[in-house]
């Protein structure tokens, strides 16, 4: 849990830093500007972009449920950001692990990527994908309806 967040803390700690020199200087405006970005980054690099994570086995349970695809994510990976941005409200469909949190879910991406913690990896109807394309991701979810 503490790894999960320690990325985003950075970054707040650091964009306090880097307006602390603007504000001295006599220029609160630069240095909200900066604040409001490391704020930004932060929240980009945060959990709380993401629906909320499941455990692996109950992901993988209610996915052979009802077939919706499971995704294997880590806070602070660009390409899990880009996959969750370029689906909007479709993400909500998927199922959500976040390796950091479930060791299971962590096993279950090593033991598909020969080792590695590649993320994003996606489960669809029992076959693994590693860092598919959004656009075939959002056909994935419009054929499991």
């Amino acid at each position: 849990m503490r790894r999960t967040w320690t990325g985003p803390v950075l970054l707040l700690i650091a964009g306090a830093g880097a307006a602390t020199g603007p504000l001295v200087q006599g220029r609160p405006g630069t240095a909200a500007v900066l604040l409001l970005v490391f704020v930004l980054l932060a929240g980009l690099n945060s959990p709380l972009l993401f629906p909320r994570p499941i455990g692996a086995l109950e992901a993988q349970r209610r996915s052979a449920v009802d077939g919706r695809p499971v995704v294997f994510w880590r806070p602070g990976c660009t390409y899990c950001m880009r996959l969750r941005i370029r689906l909007g409200r479709r993400a909500r469909r998927l199922y959500w692990v976040d390796i950091w949190r479930d060791e299971a879910g962590a096993e279950v991406v090593r033991g598909i990527n020969d080792g590695n913690e590649t993320v994003p990896t996606l489960l669809v109807a029992g076959r693994a994908h590693t860092n598919p394309d959004p656009a075939w991701v959002r056909e994935q979810l419009s054929s499991s309806r």
